[in-house]
């Protein structure tokens, strides 16, 4: 078993092989998700990254907590059983890395389902999920606008996987959950009303701008579940997110 990568991508694909060869359904969430799925980088929307972030299914869960193990990583005892169901936490000290993992769905401000979607795509969650935990951000920062604006950069919209953002997929979330409508379609205006603050050509801005109008679109026009509009009567009277937990190392 090599020693941990300080090169944090290379780091990310040296325990998704490890994970493979184990046959554990692991996937990237992340920027360094974000940036494996990146045709090309243009200047502009180039990052550092600092932690790394993977989704596990639910039967995959215990088996990468072996592998993190023996891999080089620390892990988090007390949140790790407190939340052995739904995520853990990992650390490497030497390069300052923390290593978060999803098991069965992505939960933070919002819940993103995936535990029956690993096996769609390689190396990555799909992008429509990689999307949503991006998008499902109560108050975006500049990096998660960043990646977002990567994402739409670099894949057309759809209504499949395979390559582009399964605007389906998104769209079914959305109507089901009024409160992940709300916080996305908000999000989704928000990161194109901030497409002109990169530094990218004029065909590209609109190409991106085209995109996430797309998305809206097809967000809208899904039908909307009993519960959507069961939750929507209430609206933002009541709060509809979820704050993530802080943790301390």
């Amino acid at each position: 078993m090599t020693e941990i990568l300080a090169d944090i991508v290379a780091e990310g694909q040296r325990l998704l092989d490890v994970a493979a060869a184990d046959g554990v359904p692991l996937r990237l969430l992340g920027g360094v998700a974000v940036r494996l799925q990146a045709p090309e980088i243009p200047p502009a929307l180039d990052r550092q990254y600092k932690d790394l972030d993977f989704a596990v299914t639910k039967k995959g869960a215990g088996d990468l907590d072996g592998i993190l193990r023996r891999t080089g990583y620390e892990p988090h005892l007390a949140f790790n059983a407190m939340h052995a169901r739904e995520r853990g936490l990992f650390f490497d000290d030497a390069n300052e890395r923390q290593v978060d993992v999803f098991i069965g769905s992505f939960r933070m401000c919002h819940q993103i389902p995936f535990d029956d979607r690993l096996q769609t795509t390689d190396a990555t969650v799909p992008l429509a999920e990689l999307l949503l935990t991006k998008l499902q951000i109560i108050e975006l920062n500049e990096k998660d606008v960043r990646d977002t604006v990567l994402l739409l950069h670099g894949h057309p919209v759809e209504e499949q996987d395979n390559g582009a953002v399964n605007a389906a997929r998104i769209a079914e979330l959305c109507a089901s959950d009024w409160g992940l409508w709300r916080t996305i379609t908000a999000n989704l205006k928000r990161c194109s009303e901030l497409v002109p603050d990169y530094d990218l050509g004029d065909d590209e801005r609109q190409r991106i701008a085209t995109r996430f109008d797309e998305i809206l679109a097809r967000i809208e026009e899904e039908p909307k579940s009993r519960g959507w509009k069961l939750r929507a009567r209430v609206g933002e009277r009541r709060r509809w997110y979820e704050l993530p937990e802080e943790v301390d190392q």
